[in-house]
């Protein structure tokens, strides 16, 4: 399973532009990858897009930075040492799957990843009922209020780092689907947080 988080210039892959991306092998998980761009000229650049990442405009358009094309290269390359299972997973994954096909297609790289994906948010509503609880409802808008950091607190985790880190990301998603799914801890960087479920 290929563990995903991206970091973008916005919220609509068609417009916006990759500008990190982080992903590390769920069955290897010290085989990792993490890579910063530039966006691709004529990007739409959001000033909310960059407070959540922590980007500045001039970081983001940084001509030192290699481009998105070089970066998804990169990343398709790394992505073929899994032999396995290249399953995309993560927390709300249908967004970085969206922006790797994208970048592909800009880069005139053919996506070989499937369309199927493995999401965080669904792995734990499904946790919530088999243990006979309620998953958490965000009242106001009538819809679920498992984002990244209800998922990461349910699990025993602190909520994510701001300014988010397409690293750091990729990592929490990894824990908490190997919480989800296995009741063990996975990464050092979350070893001193308990799993609420398993009794010590």
């Amino acid at each position: 399973m290929l563990v995903l988080d991206i970091e973008a210039s916005g919220l609509d892959y068609k417009e916006s532009s990759i500008v990190s991306l982080g992903a590390l092998d769920l069955h290897n998980p010290t085989n990792r990858f993490y890579a910063e761009c530039k966006v691709w000229d004529g990007a739409h650049i959001s000033d909310e897009a960059l407070e959540v990442n922590g980007f500045t405009k001039e970081e983001v358009m940084d001509e030192d930075k290699m481009s998105e094309a070089e970066l998804i290269r990169n990343f398709i390359d790394w992505s073929k040492q899994i032999e396995d299972d290249r399953t995309l997973a993560g927390q709300n994954v249908s967004f970085d799957r969206d922006y790797v096909q994208a970048a592909c297609n800009r880069a005139g790289v053919e996506y070989p990843f499937a369309h199927r994906t493995i999401d965080t948010h669904s792995l734990a509503w499904i946790h919530y009922i088999n243990r006979g609880l309620e998953p958490p409802i965000d009242k106001e808008h009538k819809r679920s209020a498992l984002n990244l950091d209800a998922v990461l607190n349910y699990c025993g985790i602190p909520d994510e780092p701001e300014p988010h880190n397409a690293l750091t990301g990729a990592l929490s998603h990894a824990e908490v689907i190997y919480r989800l799914l296995y009741g063990k801890k996975l990464l050092p960087e979350f070893d001193q947080f308990d799993i609420p479920w398993v009794k010590g």
